[in-house]
């Protein structure tokens, strides 16, 4: 689970590891990490609005976004056979999961955001331009 106090000490260590580097290279890593930060707004309103995980799909994570759209698809179909309560449950379930997600969707951006730039910083992708 995330923590808040460590993902904000490593968004600080971070940004100061950016703010380290050379004018010229400072300047490309921000251009470059403004272009593949998240928002996490867009996330949250995506997880509210749209119950099928395309807020999964906005960080690039096909697998989950395709098994909450099944999942959730497969509970819709269900509620309208002899097996609605196993539809039911399958809905409830995935609501149960997005509701979470949704309360905590500014640390999962966030980290999200971290994991970009300490990617960049690491393999120093924003000066292959």
């Amino acid at each position: 689970m995330l923590n808040q106090i460590e993902v904000d000490a490593e968004e600080e260590r971070l940004r100061q590891q950016a703010a380290d580097l050379p004018d010229f290279q400072r300047q490309a890593f921000y251009q470059m990490a403004k272009r593949r930060l998240k928002d996490p707004d867009t996330y949250a309103t995506l997880n509210w609005c749209f119950f099928a995980g395309l807020h999964h799909f906005y960080l690039d994570q096909w697998l989950r976004g395709l098994f909450n759209l099944l999942v959730s698809v497969a509970g819709v179909g269900l509620l309208f056979t002899s097996a609605w309560l196993v539809g039911l449950l399958m809905l409830l379930a995935i609501a149960a999961v997005e509701f979470y997600q949704l309360l905590r969707s500014q640390i999962i951006i966030q980290h999200w955001n971290n994991r970009v730039m300490r990617h960049l910083l690491d393999t120093g992708d924003y000066l292959q331009r």
